[in-house]
């Protein structure tokens, strides 16, 4: 095959995230969460993969009829953010008007984000909280804590979207990636796991799930402090 049809399959084989987003949105609407997220684990893993894939192809040159980044964006912000939104809302874990200031503010705030050209920095990091909600989501359906502890993530979370602090790519953030990129792999192992299971996990699996999001949120702040970089 050509470059150019290898370039063609790295956008179709990102077009299959807007399936998955449809499935898990299935699950979600009839209440089957397991479900839901491992559909949202398969679509997380298939945007872990896609970017490298389009850089080693360099889908812009040899495919630039389609926008490989809009793309993306359409659909990280349905498994990302809508999807998951609805679930926090649909699941009863945040009842009254918690629900509703969840999913207003973590859906209206990542519209801004997603749509700020200064998202990136320079060194392939993300400036701000890149919106990662089904991340958070889904360790809140395996850990199920008090909702004003939800509330009160979320409000911060939303927040650190707008501010100057560094958050890590797994894949494109070269410092520290060694120890990045496997904790990024363990988490996906272990949100699958849960999933898998209907969230009854051991505790150990809990724990771990807390530590390594811990460490992927708050591994680019590190940075900043240790190594003094100026975003």
């Amino acid at each position: 095959m050509t470059i150019r049809t290898y370039a063609l399959a790295v956008h179709l084989f990102t077009a299959t995230g807007a399936v998955f987003a449809m499935l898990a949105m299935l699950a979600a609407v009839d209440g089957k969460w397991s479900l839901m997220f491992l559909w949202l684990v398969v679509a997380f893993i298939v945007d872990g993969i896609d970017g490298p894939l389009a850089r080693h192809y360099h889908v812009k040159k040899n495919a630039p009829e389609f926008d490989g980044v809009l793309l993306d964006l359409i659909i990280d912000y349905l498994t990302y953010v809508f999807i998951p939104a609805f679930a926090l809302f649909k699941s009863g874990l945040m009842d009254g008007w918690t629900g509703w200031f969840a999913i207003i503010v973590i859906t209206f705030t990542s519209a801004l984000y997603f749509a700020d050209n200064r998202m990136k920095t320079k060194d392939n990091s993300f400036s701000g909280f890149p919106g990662c909600w089904n991340m958070l989501v889904l360790v809140i359906f395996a850990v199920e804590p008090n909702f004003w502890v939800t509330v009160t993530v979320v409000s911060i979370l939303a927040a650190t979207m707008f501010l100057s602090i560094k958050f890590v790519h797994p894949v494109r953030t070269v410092r520290w990636r060694y120890v990045t990129l496997p904790v990024a792999i363990l988490w996906t192992a272990l949100a699958g796991r849960a999933a898998w299971v209907d969230f009854d996990t051991h505790p150990t699996i809990s724990l771990a799930l807390l530590l390594t999001s811990a460490y992927l949120l708050f591994a680019g702040a590190a940075q900043q402090l240790i190594y003094r970089e100026k975003l």
